[in-house]
């Protein structure tokens, strides 16, 4: 038997670089096994049954195939239906009696038959890695994260060409990544614009609700929770289509393969029910981007200044109760609910008459910027008169225009 790192090195080295990835690079873990050593400082959390795959890998690449094959074996004994731990369990047996030229390197004769798959669970396979090797930055956050009210405690931004979940959690000194999964998006990719095109949408979102899991059928697994999809940006582009979901998987799949969803953004069970635990109904924003951009804080505040000063002199003349100047900032296409800006007047009139002279206060502040052919701003605050204890909790869209920003859309939430 060729009982040697041989057996599994030429697959390894041209599948994942292991060489040089494992000795700069940490990789996620939640929970992680007696076995494998403490999580990095700063390093968020991820699946454990990633970790334990990712061990795996590290001993194949370290020459210990035996080790490797050990931890393999009672990983899929753990998690039965972890296809790639299995695939990678499998080619481990067969590297005892042969060298490996491939991931699922197989017989010609059967080679047919699970191409298709085999080919998803190697693209699974290289995404994982590739979250394990290149983690974001030390210090920064996703670029739409502009400002965030302490009364947000978690964050989600998904970067679809990673197929990689990064869950925030909003502390005093700012967001901190405490979390990272493996998920799927669209079989047609993403860029969703109309009902049934397999598409998962780009954009600012937030998740309405918690579904019950007792009329859930098992398709979506251990939990769901849908999106506002589609939101104020995408109707005004005219897009159609809803049902874009946060949702687990049927029980005898661990997980799907990185583009495999009719649009909704899927996780193994155990990853949907760890969010499930930490985000908040209403409140939670979803970031959700063909590819993250990070970016430390300096250049945050530095991007969010011109807006902030565009809100600021559109709270200042509500302040001073001049409708002409409030309607200024109101774009020529604002709707809000069915109702044009025209129709939309008699309400700020009506503001303004109980406003006029007195400071408001924006309690809660958070907004979100979303950069395409438009940048665009989201932002969610309580609008407080002075003299009140409470207000009216509002959200707007902005947009740049000629460098000038304006609203095109305000409604109560």
């Amino acid at each position: 038997m060729a009982n040697s790192a041989q057996g599994v090195r030429p697959w390894i080295a041209v599948l994942l670089a292991l060489a040089c990835l494992f000795g700069t690079a940490g990789y996620a873990r939640d929970k992680a096994p007696a076995h494998q050593s403490k999580q990095n400082p700063g390093q968020a959390e991820g699946s454990s049954s990633e970790a334990r795959l990712l061990e795996v890998y590290k001993l194949m690449a370290q020459g210990n195939p035996r080790q490797a094959l050990d931890l393999a074996e009672k990983l899929v004994i753990d998690v039965p239906n972890f296809q790639l731990a299995q695939l990678v369990y499998g080619d481990l047996l067969a590297a005892r009696t042969r060298t490996l030229k491939s991931m699922g390197d197989v017989p010609p004769a059967s080679a047919n038959a699970g191409a298709v798959a085999l080919s998803e669970l190697k693209e699974e396979s290289q995404r994982r890695v590739l979250a394990a090797k290149e983690r974001p930055p030390e210090g920064t956050v996703p670029s739409q994260f502009l400002k965030l009210s302490a009364q947000t405690h978690t964050a989600i931004a998904i970067d679809a060409a990673r197929s990689r979940l990064y869950l925030f959690t909003n502390t005093p000194s700012g967001l901190q990544l405490t979390a990272d999964y493996y998920v799927s998006v669209g079989k047609a990719g993403t860029i969703k614009s109309q009902e049934g095109d397999q598409r998962t949408p780009l954009g600012v979102y937030y998740v309405t609700s918690n579904l019950d899991t007792k009329v859930l059928n098992d398709f979506y697994g251990a939990g769901a929770m849908p999106l506002n999809y589609p939101n104020i940006l995408d109707i005004k582009r005219g897009k159609s289509g809803g049902g874009i979901w946060l949702h687990g998987t049927p029980p005898q799949q661990y997980a799907r393969p990185p583009r495999s969803t009719d649009g909704c953004l899927v996780l193994s069970n155990p990853d949907i029910l760890a969010l499930i635990r930490r985000i908040s109904v209403g409140a939670t924003p979803v970031v959700v981007s063909s590819q993250l951009v990070w970016q430390a804080k300096p250049q945050l505040q530095a991007q969010a200044r011109p807006f902030e000063l565009a809100l600021n002199a559109w709270r200042e003349a509500k302040e001073a109760g001049d409708l002409n100047k409030v309607l200024g900032f109101y774009s020529p296409d604002f709707a809000s609910y069915g109702k044009s800006l025209d129709q939309y007047t008699g309400q700020i009139r009506s503001e303004l008459k109980q406003t006029k002279g007195r400071t408001i206060e924006l309690k809660d502040l958070s907004y979100l910027q979303w950069s395409d052919s438009a940048e665009t701003m989201v932002t969610t605050f309580g609008e407080v008169v002075e003299g009140r204890r409470t207000g009216t909790h509002k959200r707007q869209y902005w947009v740049r225009s000629a460098k000038e920003w304006q609203i095109f859309f305000e409604g109560v939430i």
